[in-house]
């Protein structure tokens, strides 16, 4: 057996199909359909298939080394003579010791029935060293696979919304020990509205990347319910606890609202969210953590924190600033100091953080970086973003009044005429669905960016407006529908302190 392993050690790579593993689209998760070769099942098939060909590996290592003789010893060991150069993980070393450094290759003649130390020589040496550098490969192949699968549940592009400059980077352990579940993500959840996650699963290897993706694809779904961020955790919270009980994760879910000039956010046990002012006053979010995503029994609280224009806001997960044998203040604290300094786009930001935290040393951890920035706009610039707020009050006038006032501000943002004429057409529908169905207060909001209008009003009311088929005698119903029609998208969600908003997009070009 040995003769025939050593002919073959070194000239095959390790059979596993994970090296040029493709981007798994969230929507083809979150869409599965279970025993139709869906997202997941690809998933489980390549952790399968890598983790028996690792196993493989591993024991026909094992038993060579066995024939040979090798084994584990700590550095204090007698008796045993050490391989030159040999003071790395061995594959007899226990998995979950804490210091794989701390063991040597050996050559014991206890192992070798009729040996003795002296019948040991120059090649026995060499077969060992070639054990393990070929276990080594084998170990690389696993992490090559681990990172390959994370990389893929990550988003390959991040959405880019109007009002603010995103960038993240991730950067996995240099071991496989350190490849974990750490993600993040942007999602659109329209009206100009963005919601932002970062989060880290408790655990290391392909196993934890592949909860990971379950994660995101959970958030990206929940967010599509636009609720607030201390909802979201909570129906996460409870997701977490059955998709993986042996696994729970830290997590902060963020909403960026433009209107209100701050994000609105909700942590599972994750760090806390740092901004940065225009004048470089690094503030923290509140300490308004909860317990990590899967524990249960826990009722999740929201809290904010202004994101002016000039601002930068930092999202990060515990790779960053924890190192070992220090305080993690420490690493926070530290971090904040770089980030007082950072200058440049978000990616530069990234890559000073980065750099001010002393990543390119060994790594422990994976690290998930992200920044946001409120950029500050001027001249011509500034003319392509504006708002207006109506407040809706009255009587049979208030529609009127709506559609003046809408016609009057599009044409000072110096829109087209057909998009002023869609603009004052969705407004009046949902003017009159608000005084028809909703309760005061009420208000109509106008808002465009360089790429889109967002008309929207708000009341007082809890029904959710929902499109639905008018039968040809109906004199009600057409309202959300000719909105649908006219605009590229279209919502509502309830409103923190009661009520609801209604909105939609009208596409403004290049």
């Amino acid at each position: 057996m040995l003769e025939a392993y050593l002919l073959d050690i070194g000239q095959q790579p390790l059979d596993s199909d994970a090296g040029d593993l493709p981007a798994i689209p969230a929507d083809a998760i979150a869409h599965e359909v279970p025993g139709e070769n869906s997202a997941l099942d690809q998933i489980d098939e390549i952790l399968t298939r890598t983790d028996d060909a690792l196993n493989r590996e591993q024991e026909a290592v094992r038993d060579a080394a066995d024939e040979l003789g090798v084994t584990s010893e700590r550095p204090d060991s007698s008796g045993a003579r050490v391989v030159p150069g040999s003071v790395v993980p061995h594959p007899r070393a226990p998995a979950q010791d804490s210091n794989p450094e701390l063991f040597r290759t050996t050559l014991n003649n206890s192992h070798r029935p009729g040996g003795d130390a002296g019948g040991l020589d120059s090649s026995s040496d060499e077969i060992v060293a070639l054990l393990r550098e070929r276990l080594a490969l084998a170990e690389k192949d696993r992490h090559k696979t681990a990172v390959s699968l994370q990389q893929s549940l990550l988003p390959q592009e991040l959405e880019q919304p109007d009002d603010l400059r995103i960038a993240a980077t991730y950067q996995p352990g240099d071991s496989d020990a350190g490849v974990g579940g750490d993600w993040y993500d942007v999602i659109t959840l329209g009206a100009s509205r963005t919601a932002f996650v970062i989060g880290d699963v408790m655990g290391r290897g392909v196993r934890a990347a592949a909860v990971m993706g379950q994660l995101r694809t959970a958030v990206r779904a929940y967010a599509r319910l636009d609720l607030p961020p201390h909802e979201v955790l909570q129906l996460l919270d409870g997701l977490a606890a059955e998709i993986a009980a042996s696994q729970i994760a830290t997590c902060v879910y963020a909403v960026h609202d433009p209107n209100e000039g701050k994000l609105l956010y909700a942590s599972a046990g994750h760090l806390p969210i740092l901004v940065r002012d225009k004048d470089g006053t690094i503030r923290r979010a509140e300490d308004l953590t909860g317990p990590p995503l899967g524990t249960g029994g826990w009722l999740h609280t929201f809290g904010s924190i202004a994101l002016p224009p000039g601002s930068t806001a930092v999202l990060y997960t515990d790779g960053l600033v924890e190192r070992r044998g220090k305080d993690i203040d420490e690493g926070v604290a530290v971090l904040e100091r770089a980030l007082a300094g950072a200058q440049g786009t978000p990616a530069d930001v990234c890559a000073t953080l980065l750099g001010a935290l002393d990543v390119d040393a060994y790594l422990d951890d994976d690290i998930a970086v992200m920044a946001l920035q409120h950029p500050t706009r001027t001249g011509a610039d500034a003319e392509l973003f504006g708002k207006a707020t109506l407040e809706l009050v009255g009587g049979t006038e208030t529609a009127p009044r709506a559609r003046a006032f809408t016609r009057d501000t599009l044409t000072s943002w110096r829109l087209p005429v057909e998009t002023c004429d869609l603009g004052m057409l969705a407004a009046s529908e949902l003017v009159s669905n608000a005084l028809q169905h909703g309760t005061p207060p009420m208000e109509l909001r106008l808002r465009r960016t360089h790429r889109r209008l967002i008309i929207e009003v708000a009341d007082g009311g809890d029904y959710l407006p929902r499109r639905r088929q008018a039968g040809p005698a109906d004199e009600a119903g057409r309202g959300i529908s000719v909105v649908a029609a006219i605009a590229s998208s279209w919502g509502s969600r309830r409103s923190l302190g009661g009520g609801k908003a209604v909105w939609c997009e009208l596409p403004l070009g290049s």
